[in-house]
């Protein structure tokens, strides 16, 4: 089901043989609630946030439970400012200054739910 699914129902058919009449049943109105977002995780390859100077990361997060459209935006240090707005974000080449806090917030367009953070750590 969608939240589009949402509306008043019924059926109709025609009954007897002889001299067939249109009936409709009654009308029963369906509401399609959404998902509460919750279960937010964030995952890093490599694995643990621990990455080589120059090397690459890639920051992962997905919800258990939502209902789509989901937006997501990356955030470090709790930072307003999103660093990105994929499930993914990837940090080519990095360099001392990508250490710290990263987190991931999704939206459903109603609630916002935040992962935990990661420490990202540049050797």
């Amino acid at each position: 089901l969608q939240l589009h699914h949402s509306g008043c129902y019924h059926c109709g058919g025609w009954v007897g043989a002889v001299f067939p009449l249109w009936k409709e049943s009654e009308r029963v109105t369906v509401k399609v609630h959404r998902v509460p977002l919750s279960g937010v995780s964030l995952s890093a390859q490599p694995p643990g946030g621990q990455v080589a100077l120059g090397d690459s990361l890639v920051l992962s997060c997905a919800g258990r439970m939502g209902t789509d459209p989901l937006s997501f935006s990356w955030h470090r240090e709790g930072s307003w400012a999103p660093l990105g707005t994929s499930p993914r974000l990837e940090l080519h080449h990095v360099g001392d200054n990508d250490s710290g806090q990263y987190q991931c917030w999704v939206s459903d367009g109603d609630s916002v739910a935040e992962s935990d953070t990661m420490n990202v750590t540049v050797l």
